[in-house]
């Protein structure tokens, strides 16, 4: 009988350890949860403030710039203010790639990269420069994250998710994309791998910055497709030849904007000689070109969604933008691969009997893909810019596009873990 009582004795307190055991862990996970979900809505009211106040600054030259086209004129000056403030507050060099770098690395980032990068490219707007904003969007939201994680007092694992997290706030709140932009925050650091641990964090970051862009007024980005397409064989064929173009149109993309930054670089020392002679070029392609090159293109993007593209239009805004950045103004990359894309996927979806509307959504997201090497959030954005009723096209789009785009993307400091034809570890960066 002692015994038994002493092995029932043993019993109860090995499961009354069990209990407290999973109290303890469950404790854990819930605090864990609410500290990052105090920790993320931080940074997103703050991104999505900042964001908020980004994009209404930036619509608000660009509608300037139209009804004043002779500010073109002022792009010289406005290229050596750029380059002097960089200079003066030791933010030379500073950009995406940067803001990757340090989550991959656990390096700070500045905060004062948050005003330089907002100011440099409001003037790039202002005076037509070729660039999107999300690239601003980044790096402000990397600079405000990783502040806000060291005012948690977080150690530098967790700064990185933070930095993450407002990377994900302020690009939702310039889009209003709020699922793609936290996918994409964790998808472009590490092509194969996906850190989910950081997935609700960037989430709720994501939300509440779309949540505060919400409450200004300011509309999500969103597109209609005029004309639908039947899935059959032939459709099946007629999207897979658009989006092998559209690989090779997003490598193009890449190299263009890659080589000329080095080149430039390499042959102009001097920056501010880089920023004058780089807004002369700009200057007389504007005057032989037309105004569509210039700022981010979403009137063209729009009218290309419509079925309405110049079919060289897609070849000129890749110049245009490699030129712009590659001489030292500032600005994103994204919004000029959509407008590629969408003009691209006009013109050629046409020439492959895709209807025209339908061909630049494909053109947008399958460029897009190509170029940041983001299969996922690629396909979400389809869902979060046009629908989910065409979803299948646009996996397909995103798919073909995704490997047959190679090794090329936008940011170098992308590390590409996994080889994209054959299962193995390859670990390099995006050329």
């Amino acid at each position: 009988m002692g015994g038994a009582r002493e092995t029932g004795r043993h019993a109860a307190a090995y499961a009354a350890a069990l209990c407290r055991r999973k109290a303890t862990s469950a404790a854990n996970y819930g605090k864990t949860f609410l500290k990052w979900a105090v920790i993320a809505a931080c940074i997103g009211l703050v991104g999505g403030l900042v964001g908020a106040a980004f994009h209404m600054s930036v619509n608000a030259v660009t509608t300037l710039r139209g009804a004043h086209p002779w500010l073109l004129y002022l792009m010289p000056p406005a290229g050596l203010l750029v380059v002097w403030v960089y200079r003066v507050t030791q933010m030379e060099g500073k950009g995406t790639n940067d803001i990757i770098h340090s989550i991959h690395f656990g390096e700070r980032v500045p905060l004062m990269l948050t005003p330089v990068i907002f100011l440099a490219t409001v003037l790039t707007h202002v005076v037509g420069g070729s660039a999107g904003r999300e690239g601003a969007a980044l790096q402000i939201g990397g600079s405000i994250g990783c502040q806000v994680g060291r005012l948690f007092r977080q150690d530098d694992r967790n700064v990185r998710v933070a930095t993450m997290c407002g990377m994900s706030a302020v690009f939702a709140a310039l889009f209003g994309t709020p699922l793609t932009a936290a996918v994409f925050a964790l998808e472009v650091l590490t092509v194969g791998v996906f850190y989910y641990m950081a997935f609700i964090p960037c989430l709720i970051a994501a939300l509440t910055g779309y949540g505060v862009s919400l409450l200004f007024r300011l509309p999500p980005t969103r597109f209609a497709i005029l004309e639908a397409f039947d899935l059959s064989p032939a459709g099946v064929l007629q999207i897979m030849a658009l989006s092998v173009l559209c690989a090779l149109v997003s490598i193009a993309f890449c190299v263009s904007m890659h080589k000329t930054e080095r080149l430039l670089q390499r042959k102009l020392v001097n920056p501010y000689a880089r920023v004058l002679l780089g807004s002369a070029v700009l200057i007389v392609l504007t005057l032989l070109c037309g105004t569509d090159y210039n700022g981010a293109g979403t009137d063209v993007i729009t009218a290309a969604m419509g079925g309405a593209a110049v079919p060289w239009a897609w070849a000129l805004k890749i110049v245009f933008t490699a030129l712009t950045i590659g001489c030292g103004f500032k600005g994103g990359e994204i919004v000029p691969a959509f407008f590629i894309g969408a003009t691209f996927g006009c013109f050629m979806g046409g020439l492959l009997g895709i209807p025209a509307s339908f061909g630049a959504a494909l053109g947008i997201v399958a460029v897009f893909c190509g170029a940041v090497n983001c299969p996922i959030a690629s396909l979400i954005l389809s869902v979060e810019l046009f629908g989910a009723g065409e979803l299948s096209y646009f996996a397909i789009a995103c798919g073909v596009s995704y490997m047959l785009s190679g090794y090329y993307g936008i940011y170098q400091s992308q590390e590409i873990r996994y080889s994209k034809l054959k299962p193995e570890k390859i670990e390099i960066h995006a050329k």
